[in-house]
């Protein structure tokens, strides 16, 4: 892992497939949620405090490539990476590989900046812009 990714690893449970043992897809999107939300962790951001003084981000834009199909208990990684910085909103760019290297499903993901008490976009706080600044 470099500097300007993120790596994160989650278990498929039954919970996460249909009948047949097969990842539903929309559960792709909570796991790349997941691991961007680990990668701000790792940065130092608690996302709590922001949500205290109603600022938080809100996905505007999903483009999914789902191919192949993860299964019941396989391991998958997560790899996050910043594509695009601007002063309220990121796309990030993340894909997921099962145990076997294979590549199943990439996203890339834009989130925006969102002053909830006014429902508007709004600048990045500085603290979270120069974590993104610095491995981006």
């Amino acid at each position: 892992m470099s500097l300007n990714s993120f790596q994160h690893t989650v278990r498929v449970y039954y919970e996460d497939t249909d009948a047949g043992g097969i990842v539903y897809y929309a559960n792709y999107l909570k796991f790349f949620e997941r691991a961007r939300t680990e990668w701000l962790r790792a940065l130092g951001i608690n996302q709590s405090i922001f949500l205290e003084q109603n600022i938080g981000f809100v996905v505007t834009k999903v483009a999914m490539d789902n191919k192949a199909s993860a299964k019941l208990d396989d391991l998958l990684t997560i790899t996050t990476t910043i594509k695009q910085l601007k002063s309220a909103s990121v796309i990030f760019s993340q894909q997921l590989v099962n145990q076997n290297e294979l590549t199943l499903c990439t996203v890339e993901i834009k989130v925006a900046c969102v002053d909830f008490s006014t429902a508007k976009p709004c600048i990045i706080p500085k603290s979270i812009l120069g974590a993104f600044k610095r491995v981006s």
